[in-house]
């Protein structure tokens, strides 16, 4: 019987932020939206999408103006590009304060990196409103910097190149299991999270919390 082997040793950890360390609710950007449009909140539901208009944003093909003007079109929004932006902000909630405090507790063993698919307008709101969120991090990679975002593989393999740390050697947190799953396919050792719960319990089973 063939034994398994033994996952490498973590030096990094690696976490997304929206639904992580970050509480994130799209439907709060939808109920500002609908007063702006002439359908109805579930038609509005039906029309928004993480589309390709909503990929390239996230990793800096087009801007906010653009991709403003592609949701007026969509969801068919008598508003501003201020009005707009004040819905595609409205999705932040709080931070997952459980999160951020385990990660304080074991960043001065291992290096804690943060990996977001986020986009310009968003960094702006979440840096200034969530600042011990960044400050609890080493480095924060943003997806509309890295001009790649989760789940591909060519995303993880330029975090590793910045790091130094190998892909192997990262264990990665996200509440997607397409994200858990491509980083797992890029080599990552990879946790679905659900609840901060299980962000603790990962911590725990690795000796670091």
């Amino acid at each position: 019987m063939k034994t398994p082997s033994t996952p490498p040793a973590i030096a990094a950890l690696l976490f997304d932020m929206g639904g992580v360390v970050i509480d994130i609710d799209f439907e709060r950007a939808l109920q500002i939206w609908t007063s702006h449009s002439r359908l109805p909140i579930d038609q509005i539901r039906g029309r928004f999408s993480m589309d390709e208009a909503y990929a390239q944003h996230e990793i800096g093909e087009i801007g906010a103006v653009e991709y403003f003007a592609h949701l007026r079109e969509r969801l068919e929004l008598s508003a501003s590009d201020a009005e707009i932006c004040a819905g595609w902000n409205a999705i932040f909630k709080a931070e997952i304060s459980q999160s951020v405090d385990y990660i304080l507790a074991v960043r001065d063993k291992i290096p804690c990196y943060a990996f977001t698919n986020s986009n310009p307008t968003h960094q702006v709101y979440w840096a200034a409103a969530y600042p011990r969120v960044v400050d609890s991090f080493h480095r924060v990679f943003v997806s509309s910097e890295l001009g790649l975002r989760k789940p591909h593989r060519e995303a993880f393999e330029a975090i590793s190149d910045f790091s130094g740390i190998a892909l192997q050697e990262m264990l990665f947190f996200d509440d997607l299991e397409e994200n858990v799953d491509g980083a797992r396919a890029a080599g990552l050792q990879a946790v679905h999270v659900k609840t901060h719960r299980d962000v603790r319990k990962a911590l725990q089973e690795t000796g670091l919390l």
